[in-house]
């Protein structure tokens, strides 16, 4: 299983924007968001290969910014 974390601005009020585009790819097997971080971490989990720079650019597509952070 592969995990991709990510610094991102989405707020608990904001989930409900990305819920969509993140529970209907069916290569995603797993996220969330910590809004409680302060760094809004979103957590990816897939058990499949997947394009994560896709994802992370449909994302920063629905206006929100989103890096990848540093192990």
């Amino acid at each position: 299983m592969e995990v991709f974390i990510y610094k991102t601005d989405i707020t608990a009020e904001k989930v409900d924007f990305i819920r969509p585009l993140l529970n209907n790819n069916s290569k995603i097997s797993e996220w969330s968001v910590d809004t409680e971080d302060v760094d809004n971490v979103l957590k990816i989990k897939s058990s499949t290969s997947i394009c994560i720079e896709d994802i992370r650019l449909q994302i920063k597509l629905s206006g929100f910014n989103c890096e990848e952070l540093e192990g």
